[in-house]
């Protein structure tokens, strides 16, 4: 679990329904960079259709859709055929997705980063401190966006 990132997101209201654009872009920056991962084309076109929306130019309906068949992707994922063990990384990286449409942004994050270390080797995941870059990284993502969606409404007022 990301602590700093728990934090931090506790601390700017994330789960407020006001939050959902910045629940999305997180969620959305999360899932691409595991995105490598995934080996269902479904989730990548799911991923796509969250994109289009965090853009503007996908709506909620067209979102919600994607939002259901990235979840059936998710849980009915069987691993990876791949001769490498990433089974668990596609697996995760495919819930990363899932989360992330969903608007669950903590929960995409922490499957992401899972996914990214196990993309390592199974033996990364063993080792508290391979998650520090990950960690690290989603922070200042999270941070990131903050300052610019508060630099984008600060131009909406005036």
């Amino acid at each position: 679990m990301n602590r700093e990132l728990s934090r931090l997101a506790a601390a700017v209201g994330l789960d407020e329904p006001d939050r959902e654009p910045l629940r999305l872009a997180f969620g959305l920056a999360c899932a691409r960079r595991v995105e490598h991962l995934l080996e269902d084309p479904r989730a990548a076109q799911c991923l796509s259709v969250l994109q289009a929306f965090v853009d503007g130019t996908a709506d909620h309906a067209t979102l919600e859709r994607a939002s259901q068949e990235i979840a059936a992707v998710a849980n009915s994922h069987r691993g990876s055929n791949s001769l490498d063990g990433a089974a668990h990384a596609a697996v995760s990286a495919t819930y990363a997705t899932a989360n992330a449409l969903a608007g669950r942004a903590l929960e995409a994050a922490g499957y992401a980063a899972y996914a990214a270390v196990y993309g390592y080797g199974s033996y990364a995941v063993a080792d508290p401190s391979a998650f520090d870059g990950e960690f690290a990284w989603q922070v200042e993502q999270l941070k990131t966006l903050l300052h610019a969606s508060q630099h984008e409404a600060r131009r909406h007022e005036e």
